[in-house]
């Protein structure tokens, strides 16, 4: 025969659910207003695709152009960083918004066409100027790095 248990639990009045909510929209604005920007580790990612950007200089542009293998190894990087950023901040997002969407759409474009004009760089015998456009790209993806989690941060405070 089953027995019944009791359940010792009491619905809530509708204001102190209102209270219980409040207090919880409280945290998460207290939370998302003192999360600081991890500079270094955005840096990171600016460091990565200055990186990638540069191991054009180490290619041969052209008929038989074969793209560096240590692209793949870039990408892992991107997902300690990513790893490292949310253990350090703590917090997990599930939304980024759309500053954020747009900001890392540019990082890749911008990337992109910093490896291409490297490449055509390479091509003119001016391996020496790849350091150009990997400084550009990290200058690029540090910034945007920045723009992204700070849209995240304000995606959090919103919600």
């Amino acid at each position: 025969m089953l027995s019944v248990m009791e359940n010792n639990f009491t619905h809530p009045s509708a204001a102190e659910a209102a209270d219980a909510l409040q207090e919880l929209a409280d945290d998460r604005t207290h939370l998302a207003s003192n999360i600081r920007v991890p500079w270094p580790l955005l840096a990171g990612f600016g460091a990565l695709a200055a990186w990638w950007v540069a191991t054009a200089a180490s290619t041969t542009p052209g008929e038989n152009y074969e793209p560096p293998i240590t692209g793949w190894l870039a990408l892992v990087g991107v997902f300690v960083i990513a790893h490292l950023i949310r253990r350090e901040i703590g917090v997990r997002f599930s939304k980024m918004g759309a500053g954020a969407s747009w900001s890392m759409a540019g990082i890749l474009v911008t990337c992109f066409a910093l490896f291409s004009v490297s490449l055509g760089l390479v091509s003119f015998g001016l391996h020496w100027a790849v350091s150009l456009t990997s400084v550009a790209a990290f200058g690029v993806t540090t910034l945007l790095s920045g723009v992204a989690f700070r849209s995240a941060i304000d995606k959090l405070h919103n919600d």
